[in-house]
């Protein structure tokens, strides 16, 4: 328990500088921005109690919001798919529920199983995310085109990532 806890440390460390640090100074065209950091959220075990993965979120929003000086908006996105985090893994839970000792992964629950998750939640993220960034209706297609082909990117480098870094 303990070194889970400690590898969920440096992980949340990790992320947020790669995100802060690399994936930030990728815009393609002003609709492509990677959001890599969410995978924390993501990647948390199965028996965490809800209020670790929205205190989780919290803090993972807020310590990128410190870095980009944007007011809160990765906090509320971040936030919010750490309380929806429960009723998604709900609606996509296999027939006969989650293993023990398992977590949300490619290696547990394959490819498209992992690929669903990702993207439900990579697309709840963003489109609370870029909406609050604009705050306002009047762009909405081009908010919409931003927040789809962000989230197929985003979701694109997190499912890449399960083969190249998180193997099991």
């Amino acid at each position: 328990m303990i070194r889970l806890f400690a590898r969920n440390i440096v992980r949340f460390f990790v992320v947020v500088l790669l995100q802060v640090l690399v994936l930030d100074n990728i815009n393609l065209g002003g609709y492509m921005n990677p959001l890599f950091y969410i995978i924390f959220i993501l990647l948390m075990p199965f028996e965490t109690p809800k209020w670790m993965i929205l205190a989780g979120g919290f803090l993972l929003g807020l310590s990128v919001d410190l870095f980009l000086n944007t007011l809160g908006m990765h906090t509320a996105a971040t936030v919010f798919i750490a309380f929806m985090r429960p009723w998604v893994l709900g609606i996509i839970a296999p027939r006969d529920g989650y293993e023990a000792d398992t977590f949300p992964r490619i290696y547990y629950y394959g490819f498209r199983w992992f690929t669903i998750y990702t993207l439900i939640l990579t697309f709840l993220h963003h489109t609370v995310l870029f909406y609050l960034e604009v705050f306002n209706f009047h762009d909405f297609l081009s908010t919409f085109l931003r927040i789809v082909i962000s989230t197929f990117l985003t979701a694109l480098i997190i499912v890449l990532s399960q083969y190249f870094i998180f193997r099991k």
